[in-house]
């Protein structure tokens, strides 16, 4: 019993003593996600241990475990992809960010808590860090669409977008979706901005088969996007109201533009703009020409010839 008891002890002592030599923290950006949005979750490794510590050396060097809080088990799909030698040097700290929505099952909204375990391989030992609690919410489905993409020699390929609302702190955000027609696969998942309670956002697919999206942001703030069929972000811009409430129009050739209101140029604009906080007229005025410098005036159709 008491041998048990010395080697549990010493066990104990080894772990404290890994633990205040280096530490492993979870960090997130935010603690809700949206059912199969991205969860980049970073693991934060700080070395104060007097000595390089390397790692990466093995597959098995990092393993992260994520528990449900509200039922019994999560199933895991894939491991983590986190490859790559790396080492960090005494009071030093290093981060390494892995996606965690494609390696475990999230389907179910709820709690869950997330723990990484760092195994140093010159020490023969490992730390873990402690858990870090998330929530997987589900959102109201308020449009959808589907569409096509082109396919080389063969029929387009159907997918579908979709935007969906969700309270996260107390304030409601707009998620664009993007998936297959059953919705197994899922291409992204993405938060687009704060979306006023009492607005509901304007949603149109080009002949490119990409999405317009403007809704209201603020009391006189809209954001307007493009995005194209793999869910990438080609468009952001900010417009506010002047005069005019913007709304998304189709012109006769059948392009979608944002008509009313004023642009206003940011630094979050993609592309970027030139001049971030000019304003410009989302209006088009043609203006009738100037007359070149030192032309004669015209004649009125009215005017009576001179008497000679």
């Amino acid at each position: 019993m008491r041998i048990r008891l010395l080697t549990l002890g010493l066990w104990l002592v080894s772990l404290l003593t890994a633990s205040a030599q280096l530490s492993v923290e979870i960090v997130v950006d935010q603690e809700q996600f949206l059912r199969d949005e991205s969860l980049p979750v970073k693991v934060r490794i700080t070395n104060r241990s007097g000595q390089p510590l390397t790692f990466g050396l093995d597959s098995d060097w990092l393993v992260l475990n994520v528990d449900s809080l509200d039922r019994a088990t999560v199933v895991q799909l894939e491991e983590p992809k986190v490859t790559g030698e790396f080492t960090v040097e005494s009071a030093q700290t290093a981060t390494r960010t892995v996606d965690l929505m494609s390696a475990f099952d999230f389907s179910q909204p709820g709690r869950y808590a997330i723990t990484a375990t760092v195994r140093v391989k010159q020490w023969k030992d490992e730390v873990s860090s402690r858990p870090k609690k998330i929530e997987i919410i589900r959102g109201n489905r308020i449009w959808e669409q589907e569409f096509g993409v082109p396919a080389a020699g063969g029929a387009p390929e159907p997918r579908k977008f979709t935007l969906q609302q969700a309270h996260y702190l107390k304030r409601l955000e707009l998620y664009a979706r993007i998936t297959d027609l059953t919705e197994e696969r899922v291409f992204r998942v993405f938060p687009l901005g704060v979306l006023v309670s009492f607005s509901r956002p304007e949603a149109q697919v080009d002949r490119a088969s990409r999405l317009h999206v403007l809704f209201q942001t603020g009391a006189r703030a809209f954001a307007y996007y493009i995005i194209n069929p793999d869910g990438d972000v080609v468009v952001r811009q900010t417009h506010d109201y002047a005069g005019s409430r913007p709304v998304l129009k189709v012109s006769d050739d059948g392009k979608i533009f944002v008509w009313g209101g004023a642009r206003r140029q940011t630094v979050a604009d993609i592309p970027p703009s030139p001049a971030p906080g000019i304003s410009l007229t989302n209006n088009s005025l043609i203006l009738p020409e100037a007359p070149p410098a030192n032309a004669p005036p015209k004649k009125s159709k009215d005017a009576k010839p001179k008497s000679k």
